[in-house]
């Protein structure tokens, strides 16, 4: 019989040992390292210059001078809000900013989160606050961690459908309970395969079908549309997407995220939006800055037009040289090697070459998928790309049949 002077049978410190372990052996296990800035594509690391293929700083807007200007002069009233932004945490530097991601977005209105995945959060408690026959949201396969955690925290009905098969989404839509409100969830580019949701068919497929369209635009923003407003202002879709959600931690150059949409919703969101409800604003330094990024894609096209053709350029690379790659001129691309250790060995040798590539695993891609996961910056020299592209090469021709994609 135990006494309460036995040691525990499980302990939590063996438990974590245990996992922590298996992890390992598995190739699974995540480490960070310091990684220390230099520019928006350079990097040091254990003293190492490297050229930094593995961020989200699509625009290069990480060191734009008028965004860390306009940071710093908000930074003279205080760095941080100090409150939610229902007790005293919202200013007049957060309403401007909502002002102008509103604007950007063609949309009624938009309301500043800490982050991307808060965003997500905030929006789709709402939705599922909502409908006296309750919520049923129906969600791409390949959409982000953040916003299938969501729908899942609110215990509505919920059904994953094929990555982009509107055939399947049909059926569901067809099936669906008429007093119930049906939700449609998806990115406009996917952050693991960098390649486009069928937002036209989508928005054709609405007029059939009574369902709200939630799109997700973390990496479709800054890359796509005038201004950089977005995939779904590039097609021309505005009309057909109830939410949306942005963030500006990638091609903004900072951090948080917004969910932009009618007043209504705006208003419900303030109510229902738990995420946002009980999280402290973000700094005002950070909202000035996020409004400056958005003026700073408005007014040099240049840079979308430069990483638009670096995207397009090394696609056509790419697959000359054999490489199995997504369709789509998104900056984001895939190399699927299957394995966790051929990802992790080909990051390696990149790394020893000068060139960061992550190499991406389980769970955040499926099994059998462990890839390469490169980005492209509008910063990147042609020199830096050819490098890339020389280094990969030999990668692949070393891999043999086995592990090419």
């Amino acid at each position: 019989m135990m006494t309460t002077n036995d040691p525990p049978l499980v302990s939590l410190e063996s438990l974590l040992q245990d996992e922590l372990a298996q992890r390992a052996q598995s190739g699974l296990l995540r480490t960070r390292r310091i990684v220390e800035i230099l520019d928006a594509v350079h990097v040091l690391i254990d003293g190492r210059q490297l050229v930094n293929f593995s961020s989200n700083n699509y625009l290069g807007l990480t060191h734009h001078p008028k965004i860390i200007s306009a940071m710093q002069s908000a930074a003279g009233n205080g760095v941080g809000s100090g409150a939610a932004g229902l007790i005293s945490g919202y200013t007049s530097v957060h309403r401007s900013a909502e002002s102008a991601i509103a604007r950007w977005k063609k949309t009624e209105s938009a309301v500043l989160l800490p982050s991307g995945y808060q965003a997500n959060f905030a929006a789709i408690q709402t939705l599922a606050a909502l409908g006296s026959g309750g919520v049923r949201f129906l969600i791409d396969k390949l959409a982000h961690a953040s916003l299938l955690d969501a729908v899942r925290s609110t215990g509505s009905p919920w059904r994953v459908f094929p990555h982009n098969n509107l055939a399947r989404l049909r059926r569901m839509l067809e099936k669906s309970n008429p007093n119930q409100l049906q939700v449609v969830v998806t990115e406009s580019i996917f952050s693991m395969d960098g390649d486009a949701a069928p937002l036209r068919e989508l928005a054709e497929l609405k007029r059939e079908f009574n369902f709200v369209l939630f799109v997700d635009e973390a990496h479709g923003s800054g890359v796509y549309g005038p201004g950089g407003c977005g995939l779904i202002g590039e097609i021309g879709v505005f009309d057909a997407v109830d939410v949306c959600v942005v963030t500006f931690s990638k091609a903004a150059g900072c951090i948080g995220g917004a969910v932009c949409g009618s007043e209504e919703f705006y208003r419900m969101l303030l109510n229902a939006g738990r995420a946002y409800i009980y999280s402290t604003s973000v700094p005002p330094p950070i909202a000035a800055a996020i409004e400056a990024a958005i003026g700073v894609m408005r007014d040099e096209p240049e840079r979308q037009n430069r990483l638009r053709d670096l995207a397009r350029s090394t696609r056509e690379n790419l697959r000359a040289a054999g490489v199995k790659i997504p369709d789509g001129d998104s900056p984001i691309i895939p190399i699927i090697l299957g394995s966790e250790s051929a990802a992790m060995e080909s990051s390696e040798k990149l790394f020893e070459a000068g060139l960061l590539v992550s190499a991406v695993r389980p769970p955040t891609v499926a099994r059998g998928t462990s890839r390469l996961r490169v980005t492209l910056s509008s910063e990147h020299s042609d020199e830096e790309l050819a490098a890339l592209l020389e280094n990969l090469k030999i990668l692949l021709r070393r891999a043999g049949p086995d592990r090419s994609p």
